[in-house]
């Protein structure tokens, strides 16, 4: 039985296929039209989709969307006729492409998919609420039997927060929160306030939390947020205008903190950083509240999560370390990617009645490392770069692993692109920028020089499973890149006076670690664990670099600069390699040096940060 889902026409489309309850491919719409965060209907993943497992359209047993357009226009009126006469600009807007377009995406999904096969059966059709979608790609592809679920993203139809419990196939959800009252959009707001991108920005606040201190966090509980002992809440909408109007927040909120909006030109100051550690504060508190809750109200030891605010690694490293569950699984494509995932999971699940079966041994699940997106064979590499025009030599993998990890410990920085694309917002090894956590410099140099990106923003690091308890304050895997925990403190230094002029750090006494290029500066770092079994290559390579170096951890960072997605095909990854200062590019087994290369190729990448 093969299931299509498909998420699409908010942000991050995506496409994901299963085949008797495994999931054979998912890839982001994004990562093919190189536009970020693309909303629109995803042609190139589902083609992509179809092309890995092997089939067409008519193969399909049903192709399941995330959510249901009906439920969404009804929470769209309601909440218009609830405020009128307030909002009638964006009102008199909206309607029109509803009535137009999105209110009959029956007919369009029809239309589009028909494109795939001609006299496409409209009754293999179906449509997934947009909070079960979230809650089934976090609870099926988890490596547990039961489990209680809990999503928590800006707004579904009407469902903002919901709690569920999933037992073998069945998966029910048992509680929710609804609009306009949101985590999600509560964190959205502090992102517009803070001068960054909604939807796209708000994991800069995380980064940005820790350089500040929460003093208005009881200022957000006063007057924001009703935030109840068991995690409910409310929130107060006279300082909101997400609901009717153009942007998250309004005059009353910039008044409640003393500043206007800041513009994205503006430079951040503590105030901001405060604004940020504050807002991160609360939800870290709400998170915990919730997932207390939970706990108590469904017995249960293992937890699951999914939605945008899972994609918070920091109050996911709370709720791990809280205990009240003894073990998190958390959908490594949280946002609304993701749901591709979940409707088609759901749909094979729930409404086909199928049973599930084992995601595998030793704590496995079913997302296969997250490892779902094209691949690339090495005559395929080799085609594509020389049409590039690049310059490069082919080593065999013993070869290649000693020259990366060299190049790596010479503190040079280094694209890897290898094997089948991520499926999620994280690089995860296969289209990864990775250097050596070693270097007080790595840090500056990498936001600066290869990302173009702001210097506050920390790295990851990758660090072998074997080796994770040496370094950090985790006892679990990681694989996903969602849990944050601190850097040993036998691992912790002070950093020098040369280092903190080179961070701009105006603060003394500033402590860092041993390995300073993945530790924010309140000593935490957001954890990646990597496996033999689901990445055997890059875990080779981060042993090669322990070897040398006796450090079993790397950074890695997502493989594209600020403005673009990140890079799918080797074509892809040589144009950015081509518009950054990386040294050494690998792909496949094929090794790239930048002086090699031909200086008329160079990218220009300007255009694409003024789009960002």
């Amino acid at each position: 039985m093969r299931i299509l889902g498909i998420s699409a026409f908010y942000h991050d489309s995506a496409a994901a296929l299963i085949e008797d309850g495994r999931i054979v491919a998912a890839a982001q719409e994004e990562r093919f039209t190189r536009r970020k965060h693309d909303p629109a209907f995803p042609h190139h993943a589902i083609a992509y989709c179809l092309e890995e497992a092997g089939i067409t359209a008519g193969g399909l047993d049903h192709v399941v969307f995330y959510d249901k357009p009906f439920l969404k226009f009804e929470r769209l009126l309601e909440t218009y006729i609830a405020m009128a006469p307030r909002g009638f600009r964006s009102f008199k807007m909206s309607i029109p492409l509803w009535l137009k377009e999105k209110l009959f995406q029956k007919t369009l999904l029809r239309d589009e998919i028909g494109k795939f096969s001609e006299g496409f059966d409209i009754g293999k059709l179906l449509f997934c609420e947009h909070h079960l979608s979230h809650a089934a790609s976090a609870f099926f592809p988890s490596p547990f039997d039961n489990a209680a679920v809990l999503t928590m993203d800006g707004v579904g139809e009407w469902a903002t927060t919901s709690a569920a419990t999933g037992d073998g196939n069945r998966l029910e959800i048992f509680q929710e929160i609804h609009f306009p009252h949101s985590l999600g959009l509560l964190y959205s707001a502090a992102t517009y306030y803070t001068g960054f991108k909604v939807n796209s920005g708000e994991y800069k606040v995380m980064g940005l939390a820790p350089y500040g201190e929460p003093r208005f966090a009881k200022l957000i509980l006063d007057h924001l947020i009703d935030l109840k002992p068991d995690g409910s809440f409310r929130l107060d909408m006279s300082y909101f205008d997400y609901c009717t109007g153009f942007t998250m927040t309004n005059d009353r909120f910039a008044r409640l903190f003393g500043e206007p909006v800041r513009s994205p030109d503006q430079l951040l100051t503590s105030f901001h950083m405060d604004v940020a550690a504050s807002i991160q504060a609360v939800l870290d508190e709400a998170v915990l509240r919730l997932t207390r809750s939970l706990a108590r109200q469904t017995g249960s030891k293992n937890l699951c999560l999914a939605g945008g605010v899972a994609l918070n690694c920091v109050a996911n490293g709370k709720v791990l370390r809280d205990g009240h569950f003894e073990n998190i699984w958390i959908q490594p494509a949280a946002g609304d990617a993701g749901g591709a995932v979940g409707s088609a999971l759901a749909a094979y699940h729930i409404f086909k009645g199928q049973p599930r079966k084992a995601n595998g041994a030793n704590g496995a699940d079913g997302m296969a490392g997250s490892y779902l997106g094209p691949h690339y064979a090495q005559a395929e590499i080799e085609r594509r770069l020389i049409a590039a025009g690049a310059k490069f030599a082919v080593l065999d993998e013993a070869r290649m692993l000693e020259t990366t990890a060299q190049a790596l410990a010479d503190e040079k920085a280094v694209g890897w692109f290898q094997g089948r694309m991520e499926f999620g917002p994280r690089s995860l090894g296969a289209r990864s920028i990775l250097g050596d956590p070693r270097s007080p410099a790595m840090q500056k140099n990498l936001n600066l020089k290869v990302k173009y990106r702001e210097s506050f923003r920390p790295f990851a690091p990758a660090v072998l499973r074997e080796d994770v308890q040496e370094w950090f304050d985790l006892n679990s895997d990681s694989p996903y890149m969602l849990v944050v925990a601190d850097v040993k403190p036998e691992k912790h230094r002070q950093m020098t006076a040369a280092e903190q002029a080179l961070f701009g750090i105006e603060k003394l006494n500033v402590s860092r670690s041993e390995i300073p290029a993945v530790t924010h500066v309140d000593y935490s770092a957001r954890i990646q664990t990597v496996h033999r079994d689901t990445n055997p290559l890059f875990h080779a390579l981060l042993s090669r670099f322990k070897a040398k170096t006796g450090c079993p951890v790397l950074v890695n960072t997502s493989f594209n600069v600020r403005g673009e997605p990140i890079v799918c095909t080797p074509d892809d990854a040589f144009r950015c390699f081509m518009g950054n200062d990386l040294d050494l590019l690998v792909v496949g087994n094929c090794v790239l040096r930048k002086q090699e290369q031909d200086p008329a190729l160079k990218v220009d990448y300007s255009l694409a940060f003024e789009a960002d």
